[in-house]
């Protein structure tokens, strides 16, 4: 009976159900010659033997492993000299692909969590309405960074098209908040031109250009809600706090954007962190400088 059974033919209907495929898909394998049905002339059904039946499981396993169907024909008939021989380069290539991909797949997960996490900071910044100024320490982080000029347009400076040129041309992928540096907090406050330094945190694997230490250092923090346009309220605060509970703010400032242009044009919910680097006793906090 078993014998029997492995001699009949399959319908496409009975393949379609027994190896849970559809028609669709029986049809195409069959037009690219991957599982050939045979015809009867009376009819034209399509009609499949018990090692075509076999053959979907085998299918099934390699399309799991991630080859493409192309690539299944070329060394499932086994018809290109050495079989093992062309078996092996497609999977020390499909081996490849799929490193490659994970690679891939591991630096969208990071962007994704990165700014996931500045969402709930902005959120719960927001909702407890935090505007208190704090003393911490930052922990280092290398991020990239580009000098550029500032003309006041803060919008263009978040969105910095040059600054993104200079990540394609380093062949770097960014992750994380912009920071800002402003080399002149006065200036900052006072809404002047000067000289700004773009920075953010790069993914592994990752590429050339510059590289700038951030924090390793005690820090004045205040978080600024809104516009940024009115973010000199804020210094004014902030600046204040400051020296009367006796620091002394570092000649430049930083600005951290947790949620801004990037995440919504609705201003209402722009979260942005101030810090200066301070220090007592009158000594003025020292600024660091790019990374040989």
């Amino acid at each position: 009976k078993e014998n029997a059974m492995r001699k009949q033919q399959y319908s496409i209907g009975e393949m379609s159900q027994l190896c849970n495929v559809s028609k669709k898909a029986l049809r195409f394998y069959d037009k690219i010659g991957l599982i050939s049905s045979l015809r009867h002339d009376y009819n034209n059904y399509r009609m499949y033997t018990h090692d075509e039946l076999l053959m979907v499981p085998v299918l099934k396993y390699y399309k799991q492993m991630g080859f493409k169907l192309d690539e299944m024909k070329d060394f499932i008939a086994g018809q290109n000299g050495n079989v093992y021989s062309s078996m092996r380069s497609a999977f020390e290539k499909k081996i490849g692909e799929l490193q490659s991909a994970q690679v891939e797949l591991r630096r969208c997960e990071e962007s994704v969590r990165d700014w996931h996490n500045l969402i709930k900071e902005a959120e719960l910044v927001i909702a407890e309405g935090v505007r208190e100024v704090s003393v911490k320490y930052v922990e280092q982080v290398n991020l990239l960074y580009q000098e550029q000029p500032f003309d006041g347009d803060i919008k263009s400076a978040i969105i910095n098209i040059h600054f993104m040129d200079y990540v394609e041309k380093t062949s770097n992928a960014i992750t994380g908040p912009v920071y800002i540096r402003f080399s002149s907090l006065k200036d900052r406050m006072e809404s002047r031109p000067q000289s700004v330094r773009i920075m953010q945190n790069v993914l592994m694997p990752c590429g050339g250009g510059g590289r700038v230490a951030f924090g390793g250092c005690m820090m004045a923090s205040c978080y600024h809600i809104g516009a940024l346009e009115t973010i000199p309220e804020t210094y004014d605060r902030f600046v204040s706090w400051v020296r009367r509970h006796g620091y002394t703010p570092g000649e430049a400032c930083y600005e951290r954007y947790v949620t801004d242009y990037w995440t919504t044009s609705n201003s209402d919910f722009h979260v942005t962190e101030l810090l200066v680097k301070i220090s007592r006793g009158g000594l003025e906090a020292r600024a660091e400088e790019p990374d040989a």
